[in-house]
């Protein structure tokens, strides 16, 4: 076991809901395949490209292995694999990698949503939840993440909760048929007022549940 895992983080309440990170297992199966091949054209054209169909990389017979291989990272110590919940729901997953300590304390972060949870603020709330997590029991003091610069509903998300635009990543990763370029993001611990999630309360866009 490392810092922070597996423990649960949340709730926070938004406007879709109240909003939860829980850890991935093994019977989220269903609901992550049902999503996944329901939101295809909502999250392929953001994704790495893998190599295999999206049908056979999202069926329900695929879920065993992706499951255990985040659950192994996670008992290494270098990942944090989470599902977001909405009212108790599946869903988006929220994942934390590369986690390093020692001297850096760092790591990366990236998240999905259900197209049919976008616009409540769910996202926003998992971020937030996820940095505090990192910044807290965790224990780093950095965390960044990238972004196309297209993207501008995951740009916004990302500044909400105080990520800050550090550089340009040109041909960076291969997305949606061709290498593209990537908005390298990042925050550190002395950033933030306090927390994340109280940060959003404060402005109004979230409550305690």
């Amino acid at each position: 076991m490392h810092p922070g895992w597996p423990m649960p983080v949340g709730p926070l309440r938004v406007p879709a809901g109240v909003v939860r990170l829980r850890p991935v297992r093994l019977r989220d199966a269903a609901a992550w395949s049902r999503i996944r091949l329901a939101d295809r054209a909502h999250l392929e054209p953001w994704e790495p490209v893998t190599g295999v169909d999206w049908e056979v990389r999202h069926a329900i017979s695929s879920w065993p292995a992706v499951c255990s291989g985040l659950r192994a990272e996670a008992r290494k110590g270098r990942m944090l694999p989470y599902v977001i919940e909405l009212d108790g729901q599946f869903t988006g997953q929220l994942t934390i990698g590369n986690v390093t300590h020692g001297a850096l304390r760092s790591a990366w972060i990236g998240y999905w949503v259900a197209s049919s949870a976008t616009g409540g603020g769910v996202a926003t709330a998992a971020l937030a939840l996820g940095l505090d997590h990192c910044f807290g029991p965790v224990m780093l003091h950095r965390v960044e993440a990238t972004v196309r610069p297209e993207n501008a509903a995951s740009r916004a998300v990302l500044a909400k909760v105080g990520f800050r635009e550090e550089g340009l990543l040109r041909r960076y990763l291969e997305v949606d048929g061709a290498w593209r370029d990537h908005l390298l993001v990042a925050i550190t611990i002395d950033e933030l007022q306090g927390s994340a999630t109280s940060a959003l309360v404060r402005s109004g866009l979230a409550s305690w549940s």
